[in-house]
C-alpha cells in the first residue's frame, strides 16, 4: 500500500465517522417524516466506514488478529444501529446518546491505545 492511499482512507474514514455521528446524533432529534433521508446518509457514512478501515487493516496490518480492531468492528456495528434506535425509540433518546457517546470514546480509546 502506498503512501497516498493510506493518506486518502485515512482522510475519507474520519470523513465518513464525522458524518455517521453527526447524522446519528441529528437522528435523536429529527421528525419522524425525516427518517429515510438521515437514515440513508447514516447507513451510506457507515459502510464507507467500514469498507476503509478494512482496507486500511488489510494494508497496514495484513488482516493479523488485533484485539483493538475487533472491539472497533464491534463498536462500529453498535453505533451504526442506533440510527434506527433513536427513531423507533424516542422515550429512550437520552439514555442512546449517552450509550452513543460511550461507544465512540471506547472507538477513539482503541485506536490510540491498542492496548491489545
Amino acid at each position: 500500500m502506498n503512501p497516498g492511499e493510506i493518506v486518502i482512507l485515512h482522510i475519507l474514514h474520519v470523513v465518513s465517522v464525522l458524518l455517521l455521528t453527526g447524522f446519528t446524533f441529528l437522528a435523536f432529534a429529527a421528525p419522524p417524516e425525516s427518517r429515510k433521508p438521515i437514515l440513508m446518509i447514516s447507513g451510506i457514512a457507515a459502510l464507507v466506514v467500514l469498507a476503509t478501515g478494512v482496507r486500511m487493516w488489510q494494508g497496514v496490518f495484513g488482516f493479523s488478529y488485533h484485539g483493538w480492531i475487533i472491539v472497533k468492528v464491534l463498536c462500529w456495528l453498535a453505533f451504526s444501529a442506533l440510527g434506527g434506535l433513536a427513531y423507533r425509540r424516542r422515550n429512550l433518546a437520552p439514555l442512546l446518546m449517552v450509550v452513543g457517546a460511550f461507544i465512540l470514546a471506547v472507538a477513539v480509546a482503541m485506536v490510540y491505545a491498542k492496548p491489545f
